[in-house]
């Protein structure tokens, strides 16, 4: 497992650009089910409807400028790849939270969507930083 993630971040340190676009890509997923569909049932998952709304627009935010770094960097990306994985995971640290707040009122479907997501999230996070430090060690050298 740990040579396929290396493996990863060896060609995502190459490809950074697609980072940028596979982050976006998650991002807009998530505002899909935060927003489309968990406000829409959100009797089966349990997390307030203001809650949801509040969640995708930062995800909606993190869809934006990945998008845009995507689109309009062209070098120096090293910067901005640690910006969005920092970012990531503080939008873990605040799910976590929501999840513990929210806990009474979350059904089983519902918990498992948000460890589902953390654990992504985290994953990719892992991934964003590592290309990020991997790429910094790579310009100063």
């Amino acid at each position: 497992m740990n040579k396929i993630i290396n493996k990863l971040i060896n060609h995502l340190s190459e490809k950074q650009k697609t980072l940028f676009l596979i982050d976006s890509l998650g991002a807009i997923l998530t505002v899909f089910f935060l927003f489309v569909i968990m406000r829409q049932f959100d009797d089966y998952f349990g997390m307030p409807k203001t809650v949801l709304t509040y969640l995708s627009v930062i995800a909606f935010c993190f869809c934006i400028y990945s998008f845009a770094c995507f689109i309009f960097l062209k070098r120096r990306w090293t910067p901005f790849i640690r910006l969005i994985g920092i970012a990531n995971l503080l939008y873990c640290v605040l799910t976590i939270g929501l999840l513990i707040k929210y806990f009474p009122l979350l059904t089983i479907i519902g918990i498992t969507y948000f460890l589902i997501e953390i654990v992504i999230i985290c994953g990719l996070s892992y991934i964003e930083i590592n290309v990020a430090t991997r790429n910094k060690e790579k310009e100063s050298n």
